[in-house]
């Protein structure tokens, strides 16, 4: 284990490489440049401050949609829910829709409609799915945040921060029918039982203005200002930002994600399969279980960052198990940490199959630790 850790010591570095926004021409009230996987923070302004955030409230709107295991069933559009104001899809009241349908119209068009109608049709109401809505702000850690409505019209009690908005949006990333929602430029939705073409494009311009953005979302209202959830990916790794009230909110969000992809690079710390020891399992066969790191571990590192402390490593794993245990069972976690703060964590898993022993070879393996205990000068064959 301190091998881990000394290699992770070597590779990495630890530091607050935040630059100024007026360094980076951030003229918005909030900003925030996060690395998506590891979720560390490469920028940030006012990162804490509670502020409006218009539509950016679809955000967590879509991510309760995608999570509800009903992206295909058939939503029937009542009028009371599409009362609102613009944007809007132009929902009719009557028309069959189906979720996942909705959630375009919610990402690539900002419908109101389309909002208040996944609302209803998941919880019954605004007040529920706002319920719902905080709720799970709250299990992401997005603590400085509020939702009283699904669609982000103005209203005193509804309210996010930069970083909060991040740590969702994170989320949504983090989904692959999100993820791949949030980079369609061009949808046909045509209504069930229809053939007429219902083509929805994406509001967000970004989408062609850079090869590599790939999300997220725009927003708009007077007591908000102009607000921006992107993304970019290269060579496979990704970075979002958020600005809220910004002035221009394009050109800031560009110079946010050239700034983390010029001055940061990720570096492998886990990789995926490393083993991590093993657990005894009385009572089954084998009579221990090998433990490797589910997945990837990545870190950011700045390029003009000091070298930090050696990174500690911690195994998280129970002293014994009970059989049966299935191939990839998840068994404990591994976190990586330098100076009270979290790189990230793994789940740690079985790397084989263990079954319950046989009676029969359970007396033999208890014989065999007895002779050994006692020292006899025979040991029995299992």
């Amino acid at each position: 284990m301190r091998a881990v850790a000394v290699l992770i010591a070597i590779i990495m570095g630890l530091g607050c490489f935040f630059t100024s926004g007026e360094a980076l021409g951030v003229a918005a009230r909030a900003a925030i440049l996060m690395d998506v996987n590891s979720g560390r923070v490469l920028y940030g302004k006012n990162i804490h401050s509670r502020l409006p955030m218009a539509s950016l409230t679809k955000i967590m709107t879509a991510l309760l949609a995608a999570e509800s295991g009903k992206l295909d069933e058939l939503v029937t559009v009542q009028e009371e829910w599409i009362t609102v104001p613009p944007s809007n899809i132009w929902l009719t009241a009557g028309e069959s829709i189906s979720l996942r349908n909705l959630v375009y119209g919610l990402l690539l068009r900002s419908g109101n409609d389309a909002a208040m109608s996944i609302a209803y049709f998941l919880a019954g109401g605004v007040a529920p799915f706002s319920q719902a809505m905080n709720k799970r702000a709250k299990e992401l850690g997005a603590l400085d945040t509020n939702f009283s409505n699904p669609h982000g019209l103005h209203a005193r009690d509804h309210y996010s921060t930069a970083y909060d908005l991040a740590l969702i949006t994170r989320s949504l990333l983090h989904n692959p029918f999100l993820r791949s929602v949030v980079r369609t430029e061009r949808f046909d939705s045509r209504r069930y039982g229809g053939d007429v073409p219902r083509i929805w494009h994406n509001k967000n311009r970004l989408l062609q203005m850079e090869e590599q953005a790939d999300g997220i979302k725009t927003a708009w209202t007077v007591a908000a200002g102009h607000c921006f959830a992107a993304s970019a990916t290269r060579h496979g790794w990704q970075l979002l930002s958020i600005v809220l009230n910004s002035p221009n909110h394009y050109g800031e969000s560009r110079s946010l994600l050239s700034f983390g992809f010029a001055n940061y690079a990720p570096t492998l710390v886990v990789p995926r399969g490393l083993f991590q020891g093993q657990v005894s399992v009385p009572g089954g066969e084998p009579s221990l279980v090998g433990v490797v790191a589910a997945q990837d571990l990545w870190w950011v590192q700045g390029h003009r960052e000091e070298p930090a402390a050696e990174a500690e490593v911690q195994v998280i794993l129970p002293k014994f198990l009970k059989p049966p245990i299935a191939l990839a069972q998840v068994l404990g976690e591994l976190t990586v940490s330098s100076r009270g703060e979290l790189w990230g964590r793994v789940e740690l898993i079985s790397d084989t199959v263990v079954r319950e022993a046989s009676l029969w070879r359970q007396l033999l393996r208890q014989v065999r630790d007895y002779v050994q205990f006692v020292n006899w000068p025979f040991t029995p064959a299992l």
